[in-house]
Formats: C-alpha cells, sequence, structure tokens
C-alpha cells in the first residue's frame, strides 16, 4: 500500500521549484540571442534533475531552473546578461555571459 502513496508525491515533485535566485541575479537580463555591442565574459554550464525516479520532469520546468541558475552565476563574472548557447540536454544547458552597456 505505501508504494502507491509514493506516487502522488513523485508528481507533485516533479512540478517543483528547486532553484531560487540569487542576490543580484534577479537583475541579470536573458537575451533571446547573442546581444550587439557587449563584452562576452565567458561561458557557464549549468545543471538540474531532469528526471525524479524515472519520471520526466516539466520540461518548462527545467528550463526555467536552469536558466535561474545561470543568472545565479552572471554576477560571479561581471556579467549583466546571458543567453543560452544551446538547448537543454538531459538536464544541463551552457549559456554565454555578457557585460552590456545599459
Amino acid at each position: 500500500m505505501r508504494p502507491l502513496l509514493l506516487i502522488p508525491l513523485l508528481f507533485v515533485a516533479t512540478g517543483c521549484t528547486w532553484v531560487h535566485m540569487a542576490p543580484g541575479a534577479s537583475a541579470v537580463r536573458v537575451a533571446p540571442s547573442e546581444p550587439s555591442g557587449c563584452e562576452k565574459r565567458g561561458e557557464v554550464e549549468v545543471s538540474v534533475k531532469h528526471s525524479v525516479a524515472f519520471i520526466e520532469r516539466n520540461p518548462l520546468r527545467v528550463r526555467e531552473e536552469l536558466e535561474t541558475l545561470a543568472r545565479n552565476e552572471a554576477p560571479g563574472l561581471q556579467g549583466d546578461t546571458i543567453h543560452a548557447l544551446g538547448d537543454p540536454l538531459r538536464g544541463a544547458q551552457r549559456f554565454a555571459v555578457w557585460r552590456c552597456a545599459r
């Protein structure tokens, strides 16, 4: 009987956000493509769990968490803008970090 109780818990857990915005990361802009007139500060690779107990998490939620993690990393590189270098793959994604004159 107990394994049946775990199934609803897994479905709830697959929709939860486990990543929170770090101080300063809310000011980091997400660009849809490589920004012009900006200085490239580096690249970061971030990753999150894409499945829980063999159940795939919501892809939109995974994408949001990856973006949040990349935004969290940008201030450490003196960056204020990020853009994805590709699509997420098995819970991992690379982002370029830029410093743009606003």
